[in-house]
């Protein structure tokens, strides 16, 4: 039995927020922002994230084949759904018209879309369900104070999704085909469009929600009877103390890599590609360092669009994937981090 990735998509907003467009708002600049964090601009949805969720499933749908009524799972990783209830998979559901598809969110921020992608693969790996739709959504550009040039400049809008799989049989992908590591990517021996795949696990999920506070963003404050003062605080308004989140992530990603490497019996050498979110181009070029790997093993694409959460690791894969950047039997390495505080990692041979 494996698990196998049949399709990816993705979805970003037209409508891009510019370095310069935020001097004009926040006492900021275009070299500090880049300097700090690498990213150049970000999108802001005027439609959400359902819409945003909705556009990368159905492109994943698209390159896979498969139709809405084989979808037996929908799991959507996001903190920022446009109802509390329904929830965002539901809504996505009915937009597809994917009746008969089991339906659920999963909350855990920026590790949202990892830790959906892990627990779909198990419900396949059990054979309770033979596909899954798993999508990493958020809309970070509402929980953003935009007079607070210490978050405003980080988050963006976006979507991305994948299609799970789980075959009974088939033969493992070829490993071979690459003329060199780095060049003749146009001969490495990759399957049709329509018949991309990937072999998944194993896998690892962390949390500590004792220091769940350096990243937070508050519900709406209680209402009922019994509460004589509404107290709304920060409600609506993420906060952040980036120095802790910073430290945190360097740590724990490589960390987390690392044994997911040793579970797998793979050496880092061998990873093709480190797919890490995207929260800042300082925290990946310090996993990068501290893993004695090339930078180049670390593809970014947060200069175009910030952090995405939930979002980053899908996008970046499908881009990895339409750009033809990944050949049949090229060993990834995905991880994660964010709220909570969470943490995790995924083996993929695609």
């Amino acid at each position: 039995m494996r698990i196998k990735i049949i399709g990816t998509g993705s979805f970003v907003p037209e409508k891009a927020l510019s370095n310069a467009a935020l001097e004009q708002m926040v006492e900021t600049s275009d070299a500090w922002i880049r300097e700090r964090t690498g990213i150049g601009s970000r999108r802001i949805t005027e439609t959400g994230t359902t819409d945003m969720a909705v556009r990368a499933a159905r492109r994943a749908m698209e390159m896979a084949g498969l139709s809405p009524g084989e979808l037996d799972l929908i799991v959507v990783g996001t903190s920022t759904g446009d109802c509390l209830f329904p929830g965002t998979a539901c809504e996505v559901q009915a937009a597809l018209g994917a009746e008969r598809a089991a339906c659920f969110d999963l909350s855990a921020a920026c590790s949202g879309f990892l830790f959906s992608l892990n627990t779909a693969s198990v419900y396949l790996e059990a054979g309770t369900y033979r596909t899954a739709l798993v999508v990493g959504a958020d809309t970070l550009s509402k929980t953003v104070d935009w007079s607070d040039r210490g978050t405003c400049i980080l988050f963006g809008d976006g979507a991305g999704a994948a299609l799970l799989e789980r075959t009974e049989s088939g033969a493992e992908p070829e490993a071979g085909g690459r003329k060199s590591e780095d060049a003749g990517r146009e001969n490495v021996d990759r399957p049709a469009a329509g018949e991309r795949e990937s072999r998944m696990g194993p896998f690892l999920m962390r949390a500590d929600g004792g220091r769940g506070g350096v990243l937070r963003c508050q519900a709406a404050p209680l209402r009922n009877p019994f509460i004589k003062e509404e107290n709304a605080g920060d409600f609506g308004y993420l906060s952040m103390n980036g120095q802790e989140v910073f430290r945190f992530a360097v740590k724990t990603v490589p960390e987390a890599l690392e044994e997911l490497l040793a579970k797998a019996g793979v050496p880092a050498e061998d990873i093709r590609y480190f797919v890490l979110h995207q929260a800042n181009e300082r925290i990946i070029a310090s996993v990068a360092k501290r893993m004695r790997q090339p930078l180049s093993k670390f593809p970014m694409n947060l200069e175009h669009y910030g952090n995405t959460s939930g979002a980053s690791i899908p996008i970046l894969l499908d881009e990895l994937n339409r750009e033809g950047r990944l050949g049949r039997g090229d060993k990834l390495a995905l991880a994660g981090f964010g709220a909570g505080l969470t943490w995790g990692a995924t083996y993929l041979v695609w």
